[in-house]
């Protein structure tokens, strides 16, 4: 095999010492300042040709601090910035932002929220700018997920971490094939576990090859896990295949390299 070329679809990078991340607390493998180089150096210390990645924001206290401190980052190898926004069809979206994502996996997201008329309309404004909104949703919302981009089919729409599901229950099943048959959704193989094998091969099953989109999940991915495992069995269930490890996210971000 080739030297694996990666352009990873999803990492964060974050300092405490300047942004409150409330939901560090507790978390010490994840409580302290991780840096774009450090995941450079990982991935060169695993063989890989890291070509860059996408930025997707941290659910930091202070969005606006979010948004500047990404903003100064010199590092080319930002490819793209899905930074923070509630959704309205009147929302003010940073400058330098690819798309948006307004997490609905946190606590204070209530229940019901992506059918709300504003997140609609919302997303009918991103339609129209050709921006991608970055899904993060509670796994057991997957089909009030599906509801709510079943009416802006023409939005691009990317699911992260698998749709969160909890399993092959039939509702999630139902779900991802619901997502599956918009045109222009993507998903993303990663979590914050390990990821289960058996989701991935419904995925692959479900989804169009050129919707599959490789992420880490860095450095969340240490929680349970490491980048080097999951990688080994991204390696395991995709081979060495480019659309996965790059063209995929190339084009579902409009990333140019």
């Amino acid at each position: 095999m080739s030297q694996l070329r990666i352009l990873d679809s999803h990492f964060h990078i974050w300092d405490p010492t300047k942004q409150v991340l409330p939901w560090l607390d507790g978390l010490d493998k994840l409580n302290h300042t991780f840096t774009l180089e450090q995941l450079e150096k990982e991935y060169a210390d695993l063989g890989v040709d890291f070509l860059g990645g996408v930025y997707v924001e941290v659910d930091a206290a202070d969005h606006e601090l979010e948004d500047r401190l990404i903003g100064e980052n010199p590092n080319p190898k930002i490819l793209a910035k899905m930074l923070r926004v509630t959704l309205d069809p009147f929302m003010r979206v940073p400058i330098h932002a690819t798309g948006i994502r307004e997490p609905l996996h946190i606590p204070s997201e209530p229940r019901g929220r992506c059918l709300e008329p504003s997140f609609i309309g919302g997303l009918k404004a991103m339609a129209k700018k050709g921006m991608p909104f970055e899904l993060c949703n509670r796994g057991e919302e997957l089909s009030d997920m599906a509801k709510a981009f079943e009416q802006v089919p023409e939005v691009t729409v990317v699911l992260n971490h698998l749709g969160n599901v909890p399993g092959l229950d039939e509702d999630s099943c139902a779900a991802l094939r619901a997502f599956a048959k918009l045109p222009h959704s993507y998903i993303k193989i990663s979590g914050d576990n390990p990821v289960n094998p058996d989701i991935v091969k419904f995925v692959k099953d479900t989804f169009s090859p050129d919707r599959l989109l490789f992420s880490s999940n860095w450095p969340v991915v240490k929680l349970n896990s490491s980048l080097k495992q999951h990688l080994d069995l991204m390696v395991e269930l995709f081979g060495d295949d480019e659309d996965f490890f790059m063209n995929n996210a190339k084009k579902a971000y409009g990333i140019k390299l």
